[in-house]
């Protein structure tokens, strides 16, 4: 398995169920993982936001179970290299992998 660069990365999650093995994906990746308060959405803020962005794509609602590793890879590639107002315009992937945005 790849890790991650070293940096200080940390996961901020809810307390679902699909969580129960934190612990081992902190220790896989190398992070600390935290958990939000109930009902503080806001603790979560890019999470909340990339859950918006999916929606464009996969209506709220829909079941996801349906979805095609095609469909998950095209719709990971599409998020990934979207520019974000956040990310001075840039793209996840530029900022993760340091890239510079070209211009012109």
């Amino acid at each position: 398995m790849k890790l991650l660069p070293r940096r200080n990365y940390t996961l901020t999650v809810d307390n679902g169920k699909e969580f129960a093995s934190h612990e081992s994906v902190a220790d896989a990746l190398r992070i600390k993982v935290y958990f939000a308060d109930p009902y503080s959405a806001w603790q979560r803020g890019l999470n909340e936001n990339t859950n918006g962005l999916i929606r464009q794509y996969v209506p709220k609602g829909s079941d996801v179970r349906i979805l095609t590793d095609e469909q998950i890879q095209h719709l990971m590639l599409r998020l990934n290299n979207r520019p974000r107002k956040s990310l001075g315009f840039l793209t996840p992937n530029e900022v993760f992998y340091k890239r510079k945005k070209l211009t012109g």
